[in-house]
C-alpha cells in the first residue's frame, strides 16, 4: 500500500486542482484510506486493507492518505470523521465509507462498487448481505 501526497493523488487519481468534472486517471478500481496514526479503529482497519491489497493485488490498487499530513487532500473530499474510506471505480462516481469497516464489509463494496469478484473464488456476498457460496473456476 502506498502512502499519496496531494500531488500523488492528482497524478495517479484525479486532478482536483485542474478539473472540475470526475475523471479516474488510474487503470485500476481504487481504495483510499483516510486515517490519522493516531487512531484506534485506523490501526484496526489497517491489517485488513494489508490482506485485501495482496488479495487482490493487480485488480484493485490500495491507497492511504494520512489525514494530519495531507489536510488539502483531506479537504477537498470533505473528511471529517476517520477512518474514511473511499471506493473508485473505474467507471462511475467514488463512493466514501465512514467508520471502520469489517472485512466482510470491504468484500461487498469491492464486489457492489467497484465491481471486482471475490478474490477467493469461493465465497461472494449475496444481496442480502450474508455469504452464499461459489464454486471456485477451475
Amino acid at each position: 500500500m502506498e502512502n499519496l501526497t496531494a500531488q500523488t493523488f492528482k497524478e495517479k487519481i484525479f486532478d482536483f486542482e485542474n478539473k472540475k468534472e470526475w475523471a479516474y486517471a488510474g487503470s485500476l478500481p481504487v481504495i483510499v484510506d483516510f486515517y490519522a496514526d493516531w487512531c484506534m479503529p485506523c490501526k484496526m482497519v489497517a491489517p485488513i486493507l494489508e490482506k485485501i491489497a495482496a488479495e487482490y493485488k493487480e485488480r484493485v490498487a490500495v491507497y492511504k492518505v494520512n489525514t494530519d499530513k495531507e489536510p488539502e487532500l483531506s479537504g477537498v473530499f470533505g473528511i471529517q470523521s476517520i477512518p474514511s474510506i473511499l471506493f473508485i471505480p473505474q467507471d462511475g462516481r467514488p463512493q466514501m465509507a465512514v467508520g471502520a469497516l469489517s472485512r466482510q464489509d470491504f468484500i461487498r463494496a469491492i464486489t457492489d462498487i467497484l465491481k471486482v469478484p471475490s478474490s477467493d473464488g469461493l465465497r461472494e456476498p449475496s444481496s442480502d448481505g450474508k455469504e452464499s457460496p461459489v464454486p471456485a473456476a477451475g
